[in-house]
């Protein structure tokens, strides 16, 4: 047979088993795929050019480490079931610079960690093909792209399933004549001719509607492996060429043909990968939702006239008009106006926010009313709604520890099964009366069919998928399979105190007047911090604006670091700073700071403030706690001050004085104690001790999240979300577990089933038409049971 090259992927195609031809320049070349077919005539000079690097793979001499590492993530087509995983990874990890290569089978992506220069694209391409009967989907950036071609697939599948059913309906009908009554009348002597017709109609439904599972086969073939194809394509093959062998050369008259079966087993593997096309499109709905909000056009303001252009020709510095309704195209600053802002598919809060000159906007968010400018600051795929979108692709096509034992399991799983048919098969034909070949046909058969790697391969992927797109639609970024795996079992979350659990910032929360009014002290006060930077005075001066104090004159202002403010204000010497002499005492045991405010050498006024908890810290507290977790607090500050907060927060167990590099001893300490824990912090200054928590949780907003220091981010900075990620990440390991016990369990027994072991005890022989059926459901119901987790309450 003589061979030639495909000229888009460079794999050797057998002339006669090609996929389609093309002639150019009076050259016929020869095509594994249709899609090598179209990429060729789109741009023949492109794959004729002459190749650089040896055949097998690309050697770039001229390329340098960058000593960076980027990721991308591959749209991949092809893959059949958990052992193409194996296959593609493994040829992607020999690249040299990859320093990870992760395959999800659920999301038909792979998400590659490499060295920029060293690879590049077109080495990524020739990786994934070599591997097998798999490419990568062009324009893999363009979204839009990869749907199209996914759609087409999904609509050729359905087409193929249609006419595969009507084909399997009229041959089992024929099949069955003498049991239908209207059919009874034919006589035996025609059963040559339906023999001959059933072998005409089933033909197109091997070869055209199965040619998938053939093609899959053959390249797994080529590369001397296996995988769900080769089961399907030996399972039907065997069938239908013991039934035409049969028709052709009739042993008897009697004999029965198994063109039914064929046709039916083509028919229902088809609907289980069109219900397994349509579930797997539901568990990315996160990430279509999240690429809606991407605005396509900018109102652009260039010498005092806007125009309308497409949001890519934004660039940073640019300025950008808005309208109300208006979804903000890009990351960037009020330059003029204010408005309210939807920020709720960033933050997951419902809350529009106000903003006006000089605050920060976001991509995606919706302008909920007033007209302004922007200037822009982050564009294109810098922007936090991008990273967001990067994130959770990476996210969905990453791989928890536990999927790995299902991946290994599937790479042994086809040949193991191949070796069962045959020994089945054997078996049977030396134990049955006169040898029977169709009875060991019937269960070699049964058992190549009703095998099923495909739900060991989709039983993490697609929970995994659903759960990290549930936690992005809730504001809560989680990076992956494996965060999420070690989420589950948390038994205690360590808060840090400041920035975390409190504001951050000291608020005002007692004002006591001594020998003068209210009024008095306040604008006297306010008058003399208004001049100060200091952040208490800030907070005074916050304090009086909100309680109409009046700012007066001063003169003589006098700042000294570490003591406290003074002027003259209406001719009093009026000062401002900390206790001398134990005035305030009382303040300073619940943890406030104590301003003491004299007005001509006379104590006037004690003001006490206090870095006050968030308000939604004691709600997220107390859930923790009725989920059964220990709750524990990390501060710097003093004893007085972390006891008062805890009290207040229903925190019993907290450690004061901690400095930042001390953080992650006192992580250390409760680990020690036998908790596995989350430390929850604000991801910059708490990043040793996120790394050292068995769970890194970091507070941030969409701008300012500590994505390298931890495993989840709550990017709307609620810390009702540390509960319900870890909810969530119950949920998510809870649904893994049972898809993996089913995937398992149905093997187990169902294989055995198949090869007849019920047989000589209850006389069950599992017809191949009722294996194959039982395959397509267990693939399906693993997907279902997945698509679960998206009604779950968090």
């Amino acid at each position: 047979m003589t061979e030639h090259k495909d000229p888009v992927c460079e794999m050797m195609v057998e002339e006669g088993t090609e996929a389609g031809t093309h002639t150019y320049k009076g050259e016929k070349y020869y095509f594994c795929s249709q899609s090598c077919v179209e990429r060729f005539i789109q741009d023949p000079e492109k794959f004729l050019a002459p190749h650089p690097a040896p055949a097998e793979m690309p050697v770039h001499a001229d390329r340098k480490p960058s000593n960076r590492i980027k990721t991308i993530v591959l749209p991949i087509e092809g893959m059949s079931c958990a052992s193409c995983v194996a296959k593609i990874e493994k040829s992607l990890s020999k690249l040299e610079g990859v320093s990870l290569a992760n395959v999800n089978f659920g999301s038909e992506k792979a998400v590659v960690k490499y060295d920029p220069g060293l690879l590049d694209m077109d080495d990524f391409k020739l990786a994934v093909s070599s591997a097998g009967a798999y490419n990568i989907i062009d324009d893999a950036g363009n979204p839009d792209k990869e749907v199209q071609m996914r759609l087409a697939a999904f609509r050729t599948l359905r087409l193929k399933f249609i006419f595969s059913t009507i084909i399997a309906v009229i041959t089992m009908l024929l099949g069955m004549k003498d049991m239908i009554p209207l059919l009874q009348s034919i006589p035996a002597s025609y059963n040559s001719i339906i023999n001959y017709t059933m072998f005409i109609l089933t033909t197109p439904v091997l070869f055209w509607a199965g040619e998938q599972f053939f093609r899959g086969a053959y390249a797994e073939a080529k590369h001397f492996s296996t995988n769900m194809d080769t089961l399907i394509a030996l399972g039907t093959s065997v069938a239908y060429i013991y039934s035409t062998a049969v028709t052709f050369f009739p042993v008897h008259a009697s004999a029965h043909v198994y063109f039914d079966t064929t046709a039916w087993i083509i028919a229902l593997i088809l609907l289980g990968r069109l219900l397994e096309a349509y579930s797997k499109g539901k568990t990315t709905d996160a990430i279509r939702s999240l690429m809606a909000l991407k605005p396509q056009t900018a109102r652009l303001i260039k010498d005092g006239i806007e125009t309308e252009v497409p949001v890519e020709k934004v660039a940073p510095g640019n300025m950008l008009r808005i309208k109300p309704g208006d979804k903000i195209p890009v990351d960037g600053v009020i330059a003029e106006g204010s408005s309210t802002i939807d920020e709720s598919m960033l933050t997951g809060e419902s809350i529009p926010v106000e903003k006006g000159t000089d605050s920060e906007v976001f991509a995606g968010t919706i302008n909920a009313s007033g007209s302004f400018i922007v200037k822009a600051a982050k564009v294109g795929t810098d922007t936090a709604l991008s990273q967001i979108i990067r994130l959770v692709t990476e996210a969905q096509g990453s791989k928890a520890p536990v999927e790995r034992l299902a991946d290994k399991v599937a790479s042994y799983f086809v040949p193991a099964v191949i070796g069962i048919s045959i020994i089945t098969a054997v078996v049977w034909y030396i134990v049955t009366p006169g040898h029977s070949v169709s009875f060991a046909l019937t269960n070699l058969v049964s058992v190549l069919i009703i095998a099923c790697p495909c739900a060991l391969g989709l039983a993490t992927p697609t929970a995994v998928m659903v759960g990290v797109g549930k936690g992005a639609k809730h504001g809560i970024l989680i990076k992956g399979g494996e965060s999420l795996e070690k989420a589950y079992g948390i038994t205690r979350v360590i808060f840090d105190k400041t920035g975390t659990l409190t504001q951050g910032k000291p608020v005002v929360t007692d004002v006591i007047p001594v020998d003068t009014d209210l009024t008095t002290l306040l604008s006297y006060t306010v008058s003399v911090e208004s001049l100060s930077e200091h952040p208490l005075a800030q907070a005074v001066v916050k304090y009086g604006n909100e309680h109409n104090a009046r700012i007066k004159h001063v003169d003589g202002f006098k700042s000294l670091a570490g003591v406290g403010v003074s002027g003259m204000v209406d001719g009093n010497t009026v000062s401002a700073g900390k206790p001398v002499d134990g005035t305030g005492k009382d303040l300073s045991m619940q943890g406030k700071t104590v301003l003491v405010v004299t007005i001509n050498g006379k104590v006037s006024g004690i003001i006490g403030m206090q870095d006050i908890p968030k308000r939604d810290a004691q709600q997220a507290i107390s859930g923790l706690k009725l989920a059964g977790i220990k709750i524990a607090m990390i501060t710097g500050d003093n004893r007085d001050t972390a006891s008062a907060i805890a009290a207040r927060l229903g925190i019993d167990d907290f450690q004061a004085g901690v400095l930042p590099g001390g953080k992650a001893e006192a992580v250390k300490y409760y680990q020690q104690r036998g908790d596995k824990t989350a430390m929850v912090g604000d991801g910059i200054n708490d990043a040793p001790a996120l790394t050292t928590a068995d769970l890194g949780i970091a507070i941030g907003s969409g701008t300012d999240i500590a994505i390298e220091a931890s495993d989840i981010t709550i990017i709307s900075g609620e810390l009702t979300s540390v509960g319900k990620a870890i909810k969530l990440a119950q949920a998510t390991m809870k649904t893994i577990r049972q898809n993996l016990f089913w995937a398992f369990f149905y093997n187990i027994i169902a294989i055995p089933v198949a090869a007849g072991v019920l047989y000589p005890f209850f006389h069950i022989l599992l017809n191949p038409v009722i294996a194959a059926f039982a395959m397509a459901f267990s693939s399906v119901s693993v997907i279902s049971n997945s698509l679960r987790l998206k009604g779950t309450r968090v």
